[in-house]
């Protein structure tokens, strides 16, 4: 457990360090809070269903830019050897950088805070929906950080581990949309609409949170986290 709060410690400090963890939140929060406000006075419904219905988009691109340097860097300036012959598991390793990048998307999630505070100023919104809006946000941001995670554990570019990040979140986000169940065999269909993060999302959009949907993001983040620190069990044997 130890070995676990260092390496958090280490990783999160790390995102503040530069100056790139500031830009990350602020474009997050100007390009969400535009977003939103577009269409908030156009529909005048005073929820938040439209800025929870924008986050799997937003998401795609804000948590690969986040998990990108996560094993790349390692990789890249040869600290990842390093790491692997100190007295900690490579399960740990993993579980402090999840958890390090889990509080940073947390933070510019919770910073969103002016949205309902001002909507509460406008009208008289639900707080429900609200909370279960933003409990959803955090666990579809951790299948999306435990997926960014492990495609960057391949690689030491951090724009390969970017890209491949949004393309490989893309494919799983949408697998279980119409678009593609209506090409899939009917018998695949069920299977593609249980795995699609998409469909999972729909649900907690409307602030209602089933626990199907929580047992299913738990899920793809040990299974992804599990995916990651095979990688590099693979590497350390080669």
């Amino acid at each position: 457990m130890n070995n676990i709060v260092a390496i958090f410690k280490k990783e999160f400090k790390s995102f503040f360090i530069s100056p790139i963890a500031y830009v990350f939140i602020t474009v997050y929060l100007v390009v969400t809070n535009f977003l939103f406000f577009q269409s908030f006075f156009l529909i005048n419904q005073a929820d938040m269903r439209g800025y929870f219905g924008l986050l799997p988009w937003i998401f795609l691109l804000f948590v690969p830019a986040v998990t990108m340097r996560s094993w790349a860097e390692e990789k890249k300036v040869k600290t990842l050897e390093l790491l692997q012959t100190w007295p900690v598991s490579d399960m740990q390793v993993v579980l402090g950088k999840f958890l390090a990048a889990l509080s940073f998307v947390t933070i510019a999630i919770l910073l969103s805070f002016t949205i309902p505070v001002t909507i509460s100023i406008l009208g008289s919104p639900d707080p429900g929906p609200i909370w279960g809006g933003y409990i959803g946000a955090i666990l579809m941001g951790a299948a999306y950080l435990a997926i960014g995670l492990w495609v960057s554990s391949y690689t030491e570019n951090q724009i390969i581990a970017f890209i491949v990040g949004v393309v490989v979140t893309f494919l799983i986000f949408i697998i279980g949309s119409p678009f593609v169940t209506m090409a899939a065999p009917s018998w695949m269909v069920p299977a593609l609409t249980y795995l699609g993060l998409g469909n999972h999302f729909e649900s907690i959009e409307r602030g209602v949170i089933d626990s199907r949907d929580i047992l299913y993001y738990i899920s793809v983040v040990g299974f992804f986290l599990f995916l990651n620190i095979q990688s590099l069990g693979s590497r350390k044997w080669e």
